[in-house]
Protein backbone atom coordinates (compact mmCIF):
# COMPACT_ATOMS: atom_id res chain seq x y z
CA UNK A 1 0.00 0.00 0.00
CA UNK A 2 1.13 3.29 -0.76
CA UNK A 3 2.26 6.34 2.17
CA UNK A 4 -0.96 8.20 3.29
CA UNK A 5 0.19 11.54 1.98
CA UNK A 6 -0.83 13.98 4.55
CA UNK A 7 -0.77 17.66 4.83
CA UNK A 8 -0.64 20.31 7.16
CA UNK A 9 -3.05 23.06 8.04
CA UNK A 10 -0.98 25.19 10.29
CA UNK A 11 2.68 25.07 11.03
CA UNK A 12 3.17 26.38 14.53
CA UNK A 13 4.17 24.47 17.65
CA UNK A 14 1.96 21.54 17.80
CA UNK A 15 2.28 21.01 13.82
CA UNK A 16 6.03 20.84 14.67
CA UNK A 17 5.48 18.17 17.25
CA UNK A 18 3.15 16.02 15.22
CA UNK A 19 5.54 16.37 12.58
CA UNK A 20 8.31 15.38 14.58
CA UNK A 21 6.16 12.13 15.82
CA UNK A 22 5.50 11.37 12.02
CA UNK A 23 9.53 10.48 11.51
CA UNK A 24 8.48 7.51 13.68
CA UNK A 25 5.45 6.03 11.78
CA UNK A 26 5.20 3.66 8.50
CA UNK A 27 3.23 4.39 6.00
CA UNK A 28 2.79 8.10 6.22
CA UNK A 29 4.75 10.92 4.41
CA UNK A 30 3.98 15.02 4.83
CA UNK A 31 3.30 16.22 1.40
CA UNK A 32 2.47 19.14 2.25
CA UNK A 33 1.39 22.42 4.11
CA UNK A 34 -0.50 25.85 3.96
CA UNK A 35 0.20 28.29 6.41
CA UNK A 36 0.05 32.10 6.85
CA UNK A 37 3.40 32.10 8.86
CA UNK A 38 5.91 29.76 8.83
CA UNK A 39 5.28 27.41 5.78
CA UNK A 40 8.58 27.45 4.22
CA UNK A 41 10.34 26.56 7.63
CA UNK A 42 8.81 23.23 7.82
CA UNK A 43 8.91 22.61 4.70
CA UNK A 44 12.46 22.63 4.77
CA UNK A 45 13.04 21.15 7.97
CA UNK A 46 10.02 18.27 6.54
CA UNK A 47 12.46 17.62 3.95
CA UNK A 48 15.36 17.42 5.65
CA UNK A 49 14.27 14.91 7.91
CA UNK A 50 13.11 12.68 5.04
CA UNK A 51 9.18 12.88 5.82
CA UNK A 52 8.23 13.94 2.44
CA UNK A 53 8.76 16.80 -0.20
CA UNK A 54 6.50 18.87 1.72
CA UNK A 55 5.57 20.89 -0.75
CA UNK A 56 3.69 24.81 0.36
CA UNK A 57 0.38 25.29 -0.85
CA UNK A 58 -1.00 29.23 -1.40
CA UNK A 59 -4.51 27.70 -0.17
CA UNK A 60 -6.30 25.35 1.34
CA UNK A 61 -7.71 24.05 -1.75
CA UNK A 62 -4.65 23.24 -3.73
CA UNK A 63 -3.23 21.61 -0.25
CA UNK A 64 -6.64 19.28 -0.73
CA UNK A 65 -5.90 18.27 -4.34
CA UNK A 66 -2.56 17.64 -3.76
CA UNK A 67 -2.71 15.13 -0.76
CA UNK A 68 -4.91 12.14 0.84
CA UNK A 69 -5.85 13.76 4.26
CA UNK A 70 -5.61 16.75 5.57
CA UNK A 71 -4.53 17.67 9.55
CA UNK A 72 -5.68 20.86 11.21
CA UNK A 73 -3.29 22.21 13.29
CA UNK A 74 -4.01 26.25 12.76
CA UNK A 75 -5.01 27.75 15.96
CA UNK A 76 -8.44 27.40 17.45
CA UNK A 77 -9.86 30.70 16.06
CA UNK A 78 -9.65 29.21 12.55
CA UNK A 79 -10.85 25.95 12.51
CA UNK A 80 -14.38 26.71 11.41
CA UNK A 81 -12.90 29.01 8.75
CA UNK A 82 -10.22 26.05 7.55
CA UNK A 83 -13.13 23.04 7.58
CA UNK A 84 -15.16 25.04 5.67
CA UNK A 85 -12.12 25.71 3.29
CA UNK A 86 -11.21 21.83 3.01
CA UNK A 87 -15.15 21.01 2.82
CA UNK A 88 -15.47 23.37 -0.33
CA UNK A 89 -12.41 21.70 -1.65
CA UNK A 90 -13.67 18.06 -1.36
CA UNK A 91 -16.59 19.81 -3.59
CA UNK A 92 -14.74 20.92 -6.12
CA UNK A 93 -13.35 17.67 -6.73
CA UNK A 94 -10.57 17.26 -3.78
CA UNK A 95 -10.41 13.31 -3.37
CA UNK A 96 -9.50 13.13 0.31
CA UNK A 97 -9.51 10.27 2.71
CA UNK A 98 -9.50 11.49 5.75
CA UNK A 99 -9.50 14.74 7.94
CA UNK A 100 -7.43 15.44 11.23
CA UNK A 101 -8.53 18.08 13.85
CA UNK A 102 -6.16 18.79 16.52
CA UNK A 103 -8.05 19.59 20.21
CA UNK A 104 -10.44 21.34 21.08
CA UNK A 105 -13.08 20.48 18.17
CA UNK A 106 -14.21 24.17 18.52
CA UNK A 107 -14.34 27.21 21.12
CA UNK A 108 -18.26 26.69 21.79
CA UNK A 109 -20.48 23.71 21.18
CA UNK A 110 -21.84 25.90 18.13
CA UNK A 111 -18.67 25.50 16.92
CA UNK A 112 -18.07 22.03 17.74
CA UNK A 113 -21.17 20.96 16.36
CA UNK A 114 -20.46 23.17 13.15
CA UNK A 115 -17.43 21.09 12.45
CA UNK A 116 -19.53 17.89 12.78
CA UNK A 117 -22.08 18.88 10.29
CA UNK A 118 -19.40 20.21 7.96
CA UNK A 119 -17.87 16.63 7.79
CA UNK A 120 -21.29 14.94 7.48
CA UNK A 121 -21.97 17.10 4.33
CA UNK A 122 -18.97 15.09 2.39
CA UNK A 123 -18.91 11.97 4.67
CA UNK A 124 -15.18 11.86 4.84
CA UNK A 125 -13.39 9.67 7.70
CA UNK A 126 -12.58 11.72 10.98
CA UNK A 127 -9.99 11.77 13.63
CA UNK A 128 -9.94 14.20 16.59
CA UNK A 129 -6.28 13.88 17.80
CA UNK A 130 -6.85 13.71 21.64
CA UNK A 131 -3.61 12.29 22.35
CA UNK A 132 -3.49 10.95 25.66
CA UNK A 133 -5.80 8.42 24.76
CA UNK A 134 -3.14 7.18 23.28
CA UNK A 135 -0.07 6.94 25.48
CA UNK A 136 1.40 3.60 25.83
CA UNK A 137 1.13 4.08 29.71
CA UNK A 138 -2.99 4.31 29.33
CA UNK A 139 -3.21 1.67 27.13
CA UNK A 140 -0.76 -0.47 29.46
CA UNK A 141 -3.01 0.35 32.30
CA UNK A 142 -6.48 -0.73 30.46
CA UNK A 143 -4.77 -3.96 29.30
CA UNK A 144 -3.22 -4.91 33.02
CA UNK A 145 -6.11 -4.29 34.91
CA UNK A 146 -8.26 -6.21 32.00
CA UNK A 147 -8.50 -8.98 34.38
CA UNK A 148 -9.02 -7.59 37.76
CA UNK A 149 -12.09 -5.78 35.98
CA UNK A 150 -13.37 -8.49 34.89
CA UNK A 151 -13.58 -10.07 38.68
CA UNK A 152 -13.75 -7.33 40.98
CA UNK A 153 -15.82 -4.68 38.34
CA UNK A 154 -14.65 -1.20 36.37
CA UNK A 155 -12.49 1.69 38.16
CA UNK A 156 -14.53 3.48 40.16
CA UNK A 157 -12.66 6.96 40.33
CA UNK A 158 -10.13 8.09 37.81
CA UNK A 159 -7.85 11.52 38.38
CA UNK A 160 -6.09 13.12 35.76
CA UNK A 161 -4.40 16.18 35.34
CA UNK A 162 -1.63 18.41 32.88
CA UNK A 163 0.12 20.68 34.27
CA UNK A 164 2.70 23.27 32.94
CA UNK A 165 4.24 26.91 33.00
CA UNK A 166 2.22 28.63 30.37
CA UNK A 167 1.53 28.45 26.91
CA UNK A 168 4.65 30.15 24.40
CA UNK A 169 2.22 31.71 22.00
CA UNK A 170 0.58 34.85 22.00
CA UNK A 171 -3.20 34.28 21.45
CA UNK A 172 -2.74 31.15 23.92
CA UNK A 173 -2.93 33.70 26.84
CA UNK A 174 -6.47 35.80 24.74
CA UNK A 175 -9.49 34.03 25.80
CA UNK A 176 -11.69 35.54 22.80
CA UNK A 177 -9.20 33.98 20.45
CA UNK A 178 -8.34 30.81 22.12
CA UNK A 179 -11.78 29.91 23.73
CA UNK A 180 -11.16 30.37 27.55
CA UNK A 181 -7.97 29.71 29.70
CA UNK A 182 -6.82 26.45 30.77
CA UNK A 183 -9.69 24.66 31.46
CA UNK A 184 -10.78 24.96 27.37
CA UNK A 185 -6.78 24.06 26.71
CA UNK A 186 -5.99 21.27 28.88
CA UNK A 187 -9.02 20.30 30.17
CA UNK A 188 -10.06 19.14 27.53
CA UNK A 189 -7.04 16.15 27.64
CA UNK A 190 -8.11 15.29 31.32
CA UNK A 191 -11.83 15.14 30.84
CA UNK A 192 -11.49 12.59 27.85
CA UNK A 193 -8.97 10.41 29.32
CA UNK A 194 -10.41 10.71 32.94
CA UNK A 195 -13.75 9.21 31.13
CA UNK A 196 -11.18 6.66 28.72
CA UNK A 197 -10.06 4.88 32.08
CA UNK A 198 -13.31 4.74 33.58
CA UNK A 199 -14.84 3.02 30.64
CA UNK A 200 -15.28 -0.80 30.77
CA UNK A 201 -12.72 -2.87 28.87
CA UNK A 202 -14.57 -3.69 25.53
CA UNK A 203 -16.94 -0.80 25.79
CA UNK A 204 -17.40 2.16 23.14
CA UNK A 205 -15.59 5.21 24.29
CA UNK A 206 -19.45 6.67 24.97
CA UNK A 207 -20.33 4.08 26.84
CA UNK A 208 -20.56 5.41 30.46
CA UNK A 209 -23.23 8.54 30.30
CA UNK A 210 -22.51 12.24 31.47
CA UNK A 211 -25.09 12.78 34.39
CA UNK A 212 -23.09 15.83 35.85
CA UNK A 213 -20.84 18.39 36.24
CA UNK A 214 -18.92 20.60 38.91
CA UNK A 215 -15.96 22.68 38.32
CA UNK A 216 -13.91 25.89 39.80
CA UNK A 217 -11.84 28.00 38.32
CA UNK A 218 -9.25 30.67 39.45
CA UNK A 219 -6.62 33.24 38.21
CA UNK A 220 -3.86 32.10 40.82
CA UNK A 221 -2.00 36.08 40.29
CA UNK A 222 0.30 35.82 43.32
CA UNK A 223 2.13 32.73 41.32
CA UNK A 224 2.80 34.53 38.41
CA UNK A 225 6.60 33.69 37.80
CA UNK A 226 8.94 36.28 36.56
CA UNK A 227 9.84 34.42 33.64
CA UNK A 228 6.35 34.32 32.60
CA UNK A 229 5.39 37.96 32.51
CA UNK A 230 8.61 38.53 31.00
CA UNK A 231 7.57 36.17 27.99
CA UNK A 232 3.64 38.06 28.33
CA UNK A 233 5.09 41.78 27.69
CA UNK A 234 7.26 40.35 25.11
CA UNK A 235 4.34 38.95 23.05
CA UNK A 236 2.48 42.27 23.79
CA UNK A 237 0.05 40.61 26.01
CA UNK A 238 -1.67 42.83 28.79
CA UNK A 239 -3.33 39.72 30.96
CA UNK A 240 -4.50 42.11 33.47
CA UNK A 241 -7.16 43.64 31.17
CA UNK A 242 -8.31 40.40 29.48
CA UNK A 243 -7.17 37.75 32.25
CA UNK A 244 -8.42 33.98 32.02
CA UNK A 245 -8.30 31.47 34.42
CA UNK A 246 -4.81 29.60 34.94
CA UNK A 247 -6.41 26.52 37.29
CA UNK A 248 -9.32 25.23 36.88
CA UNK A 249 -10.48 21.62 38.79
CA UNK A 250 -13.71 19.90 38.92
CA UNK A 251 -15.40 16.42 39.02
CA UNK A 252 -17.37 15.14 36.07
CA UNK A 253 -20.12 12.00 37.11
CA UNK A 254 -20.52 9.44 34.94
CA UNK A 255 -23.47 6.51 34.62
CA UNK A 256 -22.71 2.96 33.68
CA UNK A 257 -25.93 2.21 31.60
CA UNK A 258 -25.85 -1.05 32.25
CA UNK A 259 -25.60 -1.64 35.90
CA UNK A 260 -26.46 2.23 36.42
CA UNK A 261 -23.21 3.02 38.98
CA UNK A 262 -21.91 6.58 39.06
CA UNK A 263 -18.34 6.85 38.89
CA UNK A 264 -16.16 10.16 39.19
CA UNK A 265 -13.51 11.70 36.83
CA UNK A 266 -11.75 14.49 38.30
CA UNK A 267 -9.32 16.84 36.21
CA UNK A 268 -7.21 19.21 37.34
CA UNK A 269 -5.48 21.85 35.08
CA UNK A 270 -2.82 24.73 35.77
CA UNK A 271 -0.87 27.14 33.54
CA UNK A 272 0.97 27.44 37.02
CA UNK A 273 3.19 24.84 37.54
CA UNK A 274 6.35 25.66 38.60
CA UNK A 275 8.16 22.68 38.55
CA UNK A 276 10.55 21.28 35.60
CA UNK A 277 8.33 21.16 32.76
CA UNK A 278 4.97 19.64 31.38
CA UNK A 279 3.49 17.09 33.96
CA UNK A 280 0.89 14.36 32.98
CA UNK A 281 -0.39 12.55 36.17
CA UNK A 282 -2.84 10.43 36.35
CA UNK A 283 -4.12 7.68 38.76
CA UNK A 284 -7.41 6.19 39.50
CA UNK A 285 -8.72 3.36 42.02
CA UNK A 286 -11.17 0.46 41.48
CA UNK A 287 -12.29 -2.09 43.65
CA UNK A 288 -9.14 -4.09 44.95
CA UNK A 289 -6.97 -2.78 42.61
CA UNK A 290 -5.28 1.13 41.75
CA UNK A 291 -3.01 2.70 39.36
CA UNK A 292 -0.70 6.22 39.25
CA UNK A 293 1.29 7.38 36.30
CA UNK A 294 3.55 10.57 36.09
CA UNK A 295 5.09 11.58 33.19
CA UNK A 296 7.90 13.74 35.18
CA UNK A 297 9.70 10.56 36.42
CA UNK A 298 12.17 10.16 33.83
CA UNK A 299 14.44 7.69 33.54
CA UNK A 300 17.48 10.50 32.94
CA UNK A 301 18.27 13.21 35.25
CA UNK A 302 21.07 16.02 34.38
CA UNK A 303 22.52 18.40 36.23
CA UNK A 304 23.72 21.83 34.99
CA UNK A 305 25.38 24.20 37.32
CA UNK A 306 25.34 28.30 37.09
CA UNK A 307 28.17 28.48 34.98
CA UNK A 308 27.35 25.48 32.46
CA UNK A 309 24.09 27.09 32.18
CA UNK A 310 25.47 29.93 30.18
CA UNK A 311 25.70 27.81 27.30
CA UNK A 312 22.15 26.49 26.86
CA UNK A 313 20.02 28.31 24.28
CA UNK A 314 17.28 26.36 24.40
CA UNK A 315 15.75 24.78 27.84
CA UNK A 316 12.78 22.74 26.17
CA UNK A 317 15.43 20.69 24.71
CA UNK A 318 14.88 18.41 27.97
CA UNK A 319 11.33 19.00 28.54
CA UNK A 320 8.11 20.64 26.99
CA UNK A 321 7.15 23.62 28.39
CA UNK A 322 10.64 23.76 30.53
CA UNK A 323 10.81 26.02 33.45
CA UNK A 324 14.49 26.09 33.93
CA UNK A 325 17.69 25.66 31.78
CA UNK A 326 20.43 25.07 34.90
CA UNK A 327 19.96 22.46 38.43
CA UNK A 328 18.67 18.92 38.32
CA UNK A 329 16.42 18.87 35.18
CA UNK A 330 13.98 15.55 34.34
CA UNK A 331 14.88 14.56 30.98
CA UNK A 332 12.18 13.36 28.26
CA UNK A 333 14.17 11.04 25.84
CA UNK A 334 11.22 10.46 23.40
CA UNK A 335 8.02 13.05 24.13
CA UNK A 336 6.18 12.49 21.66
CA UNK A 337 6.24 8.96 22.46
CA UNK A 338 5.32 9.45 26.08
CA UNK A 339 2.55 11.95 25.56
CA UNK A 340 0.90 9.26 22.57
CA UNK A 341 1.63 11.36 19.26
CA UNK A 342 2.88 8.44 17.71
CA UNK A 343 0.68 6.13 18.50
CA UNK A 344 -2.02 8.93 17.72
CA UNK A 345 -0.95 8.95 13.70
CA UNK A 346 -0.71 5.31 13.45
CA UNK A 347 -4.43 5.19 14.59
CA UNK A 348 -5.27 7.59 11.91
CA UNK A 349 -3.06 6.49 9.42
CA UNK A 350 -4.66 3.26 9.75
CA UNK A 351 -7.98 3.98 9.67
CA UNK A 352 -8.05 6.43 6.87
CA UNK A 353 -6.05 4.01 4.97
CA UNK A 354 -9.15 1.52 5.69
CA UNK A 355 -11.91 3.88 4.85
CA UNK A 356 -12.71 4.67 8.75
CA UNK A 357 -12.89 6.97 11.32
CA UNK A 358 -10.13 7.26 14.02
CA UNK A 359 -10.21 5.56 17.47
CA UNK A 360 -12.14 9.44 18.22
CA UNK A 361 -13.75 11.20 15.73
CA UNK A 362 -15.65 15.02 15.34
CA UNK A 363 -18.16 13.21 17.11
CA UNK A 364 -16.42 12.27 19.79
CA UNK A 365 -14.81 15.61 20.01
CA UNK A 366 -18.13 17.37 20.02
CA UNK A 367 -18.91 15.61 23.38
CA UNK A 368 -15.62 16.69 24.91
CA UNK A 369 -16.50 20.44 23.90
CA UNK A 370 -19.63 19.74 25.63
CA UNK A 371 -18.34 18.52 28.68
CA UNK A 372 -15.81 21.33 28.86
CA UNK A 373 -18.25 24.43 28.33
CA UNK A 374 -20.48 22.29 31.01
CA UNK A 375 -17.42 23.10 33.04
CA UNK A 376 -17.23 26.54 32.41
CA UNK A 377 -20.98 27.03 33.00
CA UNK A 378 -20.81 25.41 36.36
CA UNK A 379 -17.72 27.83 37.65
CA UNK A 380 -19.58 30.68 36.68
CA UNK A 381 -22.72 29.75 37.90
CA UNK A 382 -21.51 28.20 41.01
CA UNK A 383 -23.56 25.16 40.71
CA UNK A 384 -23.76 21.35 39.65
CA UNK A 385 -24.83 21.60 36.08
CA UNK A 386 -27.09 18.57 35.38
CA UNK A 387 -26.32 17.33 32.13
CA UNK A 388 -29.44 14.86 31.73
CA UNK A 389 -31.89 17.43 30.65
CA UNK A 390 -33.15 18.90 27.58
CA UNK A 391 -32.58 21.98 28.79
CA UNK A 392 -29.06 22.45 29.47
CA UNK A 393 -28.58 20.51 26.69
CA UNK A 394 -30.03 23.28 24.48
CA UNK A 395 -28.28 26.18 26.86
CA UNK A 396 -25.11 24.51 26.10
CA UNK A 397 -25.51 24.73 22.16
CA UNK A 398 -25.40 28.77 22.62
CA UNK A 399 -23.45 29.34 25.61
CA UNK A 400 -20.21 31.19 25.52
CA UNK A 401 -18.21 31.42 28.88
CA UNK A 402 -18.16 34.89 30.02
CA UNK A 403 -14.26 34.02 29.82
CA UNK A 404 -14.17 33.42 26.40
CA UNK A 405 -16.36 36.90 25.59
CA UNK A 406 -13.28 38.56 27.55
CA UNK A 407 -15.29 39.29 30.60
CA UNK A 408 -13.01 37.23 33.28
CA UNK A 409 -12.23 39.56 35.23
CA UNK A 410 -16.09 39.68 36.45
CA UNK A 411 -16.63 36.36 36.99
CA UNK A 412 -12.55 34.84 38.54
CA UNK A 413 -11.21 34.25 41.51
CA UNK A 414 -8.06 35.98 42.08
CA UNK A 415 -5.81 34.12 44.72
Amino acid sequence: MNNLKLGFIGSGFIAKFQATAMRMVRGVELAGVYSLDGAEALSVWAQDCGLGRCQVFPNIQELCKNVDAVAIFAPNFARVEHMEAVVDAVKAGAKLKGIICEKPLGRTVAEAERMVALAKEIGVPTSYFENQLHMKSVKSIRLQLQPQQAVMGPVTLARCSEEHAGPHRGWFWDPTRQGGGVLADMGCHSIAVAWYLLTPHGKPLDFLKPVSVNADVALLKWGTPHYRQKLLTSMGVDYSKNPAEDFATGIVTFQNPDTGQLVKAQFANSWMFDKQGLRLFMDGLGPGYAFEMNSLISPLEIFIGDEAAEAVADAETALEKSTASRGLLSVIPNEADLYGYIDEIEDAVQAFQSGRDGLTNLEYGLEITKLCQAAYMSAEQGRTIDLTTDETQQALKSYVSLIAQGRGAEVLQVL
